[in-house]
């Protein structure tokens, strides 16, 4: 059976604090169908991972945000983890590369808190999401119509609640890879 991803190339963007389960699981998936996956961070070397409350494995960083281009990427994977997107709306360069992907309506999945970076990249507005429970204010305040399921797909982006959900995360995050850019998805509500 062919791979769904071969010829992919996909970002993970995350930083110290991501939820361990919600990069392993995703890389595990992307790989498996044949993409080629980079993990991408504002700093080189590893970033610490978190099992909820407890830390949890480091990760090799492939490609620093000053060394990553997003215009080589055909999808972006964005974990979850309370610090990790936190720290990630604090750097220009990360919602400078999330918001390129927005703008070329490449395909973009975010699970639990990882919606919160997309906000700040402006690719909320308009959108049919989920996230973790406590960003549903954040999201409908920015234009987002939230709903409590465990998988929302809108022109190509993919929002999960959390990592219970993330076997329909994965499923439809390779679905929509695998279809590629989603022309028009930012001008869907209007």
């Amino acid at each position: 059976m062919a791979q769904k991803l071969q010829n992919k190339t996909v970002a993970v963007l995350a930083t110290d604090g991501f939820e361990q389960v919600e990069l392993t699981e995703p890389v595990k998936a992307l790989r498996n169908e044949g993409a080629t996956v980079h993990i991408v961070a504002p700093k080189g070397g590893q970033i610490q991972g978190w099992n909820h409350h407890d830390k949890g494995d480091r990760v090799n960083v492939d490609e620093t945000l000053d060394q990553a281009d997003p215009q080589k990427f055909d999808a972006l994977v964005l974990p979850g983890g309370v610090i990790n997107p936190d720290a990630l709306r604090l750097e220009p360069k990360a919602i400078d590369f999330v918001r390129a992907f927005v703008q070329s309506d490449k395909p973009i999945a975010a699970i639990c808190h990882g919606p919160w970076t997309l906000i700040d990249a402006d690719g909320v507005k308009g959108k049919r999401m989920t996230s973790w429970p406590s960003l549903k204010t954040d999201l409908s305040n920015a234009g987002a119509a939230w709903e409590d399921t465990s998988v929302v797909t809108d022109h190509g982006l993919v929002t999960s609640r959390k990592p219970d959900d993330l076997p329909d995360f994965c499923r439809k995050m390779v679905e929509e890879f695998a279809e590629g850019q989603h022309p028009g998805h930012r001008h869907a509500a209007e």
